[in-house]
């Protein structure tokens, strides 16, 4: 390729980044709000967040795309640009599966442990924040890992809307050049690249956030032999 095209792809490279990081932080977002949600107290907030759950765990990123960038600006009378109409879409979507992560992961505490805060006189807000989350988060990260991993591939709907990511760019190249495996051999081991980067970080951060509440690996234990072997093999 042409160092024209190559820069092509370069450009879309940087917009997927873009858009997966903004993504990636509103699904964050949604997933922490409506998974602690899921667990309150009241049956009200329960539901709704439940709704939430199920409506956008059960319809298609894609539709969503072409809903959130064509049917709503008519209904409301604004048009996003297609960066925030496919973080908007991603994010609330992947938030959505997200949410079932920090659900299960705050049901995986130890109930003793919630029943020590209350022993202390703590707040639900302060049992959360100082009880629950610091032990399920460490354990939520590689679901996370996995769902960060398959946002970066879903970041490729967007090219519906002539959004100039990776996918769209790569598209273009392979016009111009009419050369389909090449191109799309390049596509693939990018996308490759970027998420085997996102998987180091995040085992990464899975270990700091492991030491930070005094879990490491396991240890071997070694079983010390009893006194009458030792004296039957002298």
């Amino acid at each position: 390729m042409t160092s024209g095209l190559w820069e092509l792809v370069l450009q879309g490279v940087w917009v997927t980044i873009q858009l997966l990081v903004c993504s990636a932080l509103l699904a964050t977002a949604v997933s922490f709000v409506v998974g602690v949600a899921r667990t309150h107290r009241l049956w009200i907030v329960r539901f709704l967040a439940g709704f939430y759950t199920e409506v956008f765990r059960g319809t298609s990123a894609l539709v969503m795309i072409f809903w959130v960038f064509f049917v709503l600006p008519p209904a409301f009378g604004w048009q996003l640009v297609p960066l925030w109409a496919g973080t908007l879409a991603l994010g609330l979507t992947y938030g959505a599966y997200g949410s079932e992560i920090v659900r299960g992961g705050l049901g995986a505490v130890d109930p003793a442990q919630k029943e020590g805060g209350i022993a202390l006189s703590f707040t639900p807000w302060q049992r959360m924040r100082l009880i629950l989350l610091p032990q399920a988060v460490p354990e939520m990260i590689p679901p996370f890992s996995n769902l960060l991993i398959e946002l970066l591939k879903g970041t490729a709907l967007v090219s519906v809307m002539g959004m100039g990511d990776l996918a769209f760019s790569g598209n273009l190249v392979r016009l111009a050049l009419q050369e389909s495996a090449e191109i799309y051999t390049y596509l693939l081991l990018i996308y490759f690249v970027i998420a085997f980067l996102l998987t180091r970080v995040m085992r990464g951060l899975e270990k700091k956030l492991k030491a930070g509440v005094g879990k490491g690996p396991a240890k071997k234990t070694v079983m010390p032999e009893p006194a009458g072997m030792k004296a039957g093999l002298r």
